[in-house]
């Protein structure tokens, strides 16, 4: 994990739907660089070539910046990421702001074209946060320092653990998944796929391999992070 400076752009963005043309929307995602939500949502811009048309405002998290009122104000939850658009909306939750990236700019959907697409999307993307990303998140507040005493003020160790059993389930389930799909949903990469992505980035971070036995999911992951969208988060 690894914080950066700020960097920003203003553009001129195209709203779909819109009859009045083009209108000018200044997007700030408030993020913390290399943590796996924020993950989720660079590479979703990077799918839609967009990385380059936002503002990104770095929370110090580790430093408890996301606890501060001032932060809390923009997402009373105390997590990034947070998109805040140009009339003052601001936007928490990763689906909810990959929902918005995916309508605004142009480029393959992520979250699917029809409705059975877009619940089959929603499904598997949830189970990727349900069976990996969200267990190995609690193993690593709960079974491990965390961050720091300051920040982790309260931790059961056991349950943690347990955790980390849920994860390698979670990469089971997935690598049967992928055994016969090419992507998380059929054939097309999607929202799902960012969202198991980025819970594999984490259980690298907690040092939680993927099981060798898990040959499909090894293979996707190697398929994924050659994707030039990758490069952004």
């Amino acid at each position: 994990m690894r914080n950066i400076a700020a960097n920003s752009a203003k553009t001129w963005l195209t709203t779909e739907g819109t009859t009045e043309g083009t209108m000018e929307m200044i997007m700030k995602i408030y993020e913390y660089r290399g943590f796996p939500n924020p993950s989720r949502i660079r590479i979703a811009l990077g799918e839609k070539h967009a990385a380059d048309k936002v503002e990104f405002i770095t929370v110090d998290v580790p430093k408890g910046e996301h606890k501060e009122p001032a932060f809390l104000a923009k997402n009373p939850s105390g997590v990034v990421p947070v998109l805040e658009l140009d009339d003052g909306t601001m936007i928490a939750e990763c689906t909810a702001i990959t929902e918005y990236i995916d309508h605004v700019f142009a480029g393959p959907s992520l979250t699917g074209s029809t409705p059975i697409q877009r619940a089959k999307i929603h499904m598997m993307q949830r189970r990727a946060e349900a069976y990996l990303l969200e267990p190995v998140n609690a193993y690593f507040h709960h079974a491990t320092p965390g961050l720091g005493p300051r920040l982790e003020t309260y931790q059961n160790k056991e349950w943690g653990e347990k955790q980390y059993e849920r994860a390698i389930d979670g990469m089971r389930y997935f690598d049967k998944v992928l055994s016969q799909n090419a992507y998380v949903v059929d054939d097309e990469f999607s929202m799902a796929d960012i969202t198991l992505f980025a819970g594999l980035l984490y259980a690298d971070f907690v040092k939680l391999a993927i099981l060798t036995e898990c040959k499909a999911l090894l293979a996707w992951r190697q398929k994924v992070a050659q994707r030039p969208s990758v490069a952004c988060c």
